[in-house]
């Protein structure tokens, strides 16, 4: 059985920014309020923290600040992927360098490639790195499925240790966890489908959701460990209304609007992304409110 990186509830944690950059004292704040409500793991650069419209500089200074912030007090995971297998081997020997915990590595986008191409894609950025990976599938961004049978050939890699899956095929996911048993963990990449993939023998979730609710959705996950199962499935249906929220704009551009609800400073996205639009500001707001979380 395989080393696992984290169990529960990990945050795919949005990024500030200001005029000139990251604004590092509001990305702190988020950062504490994520270690002091039970946050399992933050994965930094990832989709949520818009890592696709920062330069390589924004990005390591990013990472730098995280492991430094968070030190030892939960596990600190980076997003490196990229459609360029060098540069995500080059981020890759960074982030294992500052001290991360482990890597996120999304499928490559845009000029995609085939099963061999994804085996030889995953198995490169492997070998370059000694610290634990996870992969990450998600067709509905990429272009690009991590099928089952690809998981199972990639599994055989030491220290590809775990599969993101956000596919939102559930099939697939049962294919998944037959196929690799314990050689390779699987995270629910969407918060609407925590519980289903736990039932499947998932480890925990990679969230949006918990940006703003971490205690909650580790305490869902936590409760189903736990064998407190309907009280978990209360607490996953509860919140779905809020969950689809959070996903009625791209992610992160509702995500962001609600930390800015909640007191912080995060702005707006970057473009190509834009503000949340006025009629899901109120959607959200009452949400929010409805939940108590404002």
């Amino acid at each position: 059985m395989k080393d696992l990186i984290f169990k529960g509830c990990g945050t795919a944690i949005s990024t500030p920014f200001t005029d000139d950059g990251v604004n590092f004292e509001e990305f702190g704040k988020l950062l504490e309020f994520q270690i002091t409500n039970n946050a399992d793991a933050i994965i930094v650069c990832g989709t949520t923290g818009e890592s696709s419209t920062m330069s390589t500089e924004e990005k390591k200074e990013t990472i730098k600040f995280a492991i430094d912030k968070v030190g030892k007090k939960t596990k600190v995971i980076i997003g490196t992927g990229s459609n360029n297998t060098a540069s995500a081997v080059e981020m890759s020997k960074f982030a294992e360098d500052a001290g991360a915990d482990g890597l996120l590595v999304v499928t490559p986008y845009y000029n995609k490639t085939t099963n061999s191409g994804l085996i030889a894609h995953y198995s490169k950025i492997a070998s370059s790195v000694d610290i634990p990976i996870i992969m990450y599938s998600v067709p509905s961004r990429t272009g690009v499925n991590i099928e089952p049978s690809v998981c199972k050939e990639l599994s055989k890699i030491e220290n590809i240790v775990a599969i993101k899956e956000a596919s939102g095929n559930i099939s697939q996911v049962a294919k998944i966890a037959n196929l690799c048993g314990d050689d390779l963990y699987i995270y629910s990449g969407n918060d609407d489908q925590i519980l289903p993939v736990l039932s499947l023998g998932g480890v925990g979730v990679i969230s949006v959701l918990s940006n703003i609710m971490p205690k909650y959705t580790h305490d869902m996950v936590y409760n189903f460990f736990n064998g407190e199962i309907d009280k978990s499935k209360k607490m996953q249906l509860d919140v779905l209304d809020l969950i689809n929220a959070l996903f009625c704009e791209v992610n992160p551009i509702p995500v962001k609007y609600a930390l800015n609800l909640m007191g912080y400073d995060f702005g707006i996205p970057r473009l190509p992304l834009v503000e949340l639009s006025d009629s899901n500001k109120i959607k959200l707001e009452n949400l929010m409110k409805k939940h108590k979380i404002i």
